[in-house]
């Protein structure tokens, strides 16, 4: 038996690589995928639903490679560079995740979504970042008098601030990445000097 759910994921998901979120209807993702197209607000409530699905899904895998490929133990804040890095160079390198940097449409996107999912459904780190930043605590390499979820939050706060190049100025990236990068790295784990 077919899993349609699972035949309209893969689908909508190779169209949206292929042609954008924009340029995808659900008539095409249905066409793609042999139903009809009502059939497919049995398993979606919109296009925009399936779409961040998909995201998360890529999201959290993009993640989960960066955190297994990185080493812990190392320093934090050459641990931290590397994972900003990484995770740079994976959501450029990816059509669904690169739909981040439209704004416009992922505010919408995303907006849709959460009003009928819970926040924590959106979440942009996976667990295990939680736990690497928990052991860094544990050891004494960052401070413990803040929350794994609020260090969460800054770094997630870091990585929005790419979104503003424009407004900021682009003659300042990515020098001021890294000097924002190193200050949070600083202040979390106590080091001096940047």
């Amino acid at each position: 038996m077919i899993d349609k759910k699972a035949e309209i994921y893969r689908h909508g998901k190779a169209l949206f690589e292929e042609k954008g979120y924009k340029n995808t209807n659900v008539a095409e993702i249905m066409k793609a995928a042999g139903f009809a197209t009502g059939s497919f607000y049995r398993y979606y409530p919109s296009k925009d639903h399936l779409f961040m699905e998909i995201y998360n899904q890529e999201n959290v895998m993009l993640k989960k490679t960066i955190i297994d490929s990185v080493d812990i133990h190392a320093d934090p804040m050459a641990v931290m560079q590397e994972m900003m890095s990484k995770n740079l160079a994976g959501m450029q390198a990816n059509p669904i995740l690169r739909e981040w940097y439209d704004r416009d449409t992922f505010y919408k996107i995303e907006r849709s979504f959460r009003q009928t999912h819970a926040i924590e459904h959106v979440d942009f780190f996976v667990e295990g970042f939680t736990d690497v930043i928990k052991i860094w605590q544990k050891e004494g390499r960052m401070r413990s008098d803040i929350k794994p979820a609020m260090i969460i939050a800054i770094f997630a706060a870091f990585v929005n601030i790419d979104l503003h190049k424009e407004e900021i100025g682009l003659q300042f990236f990515p020098e001021l990445m890294d000097h924002i990068g190193a200050f949070i790295m600083c202040g979390l784990t106590g080091k001096t000097g940047v």
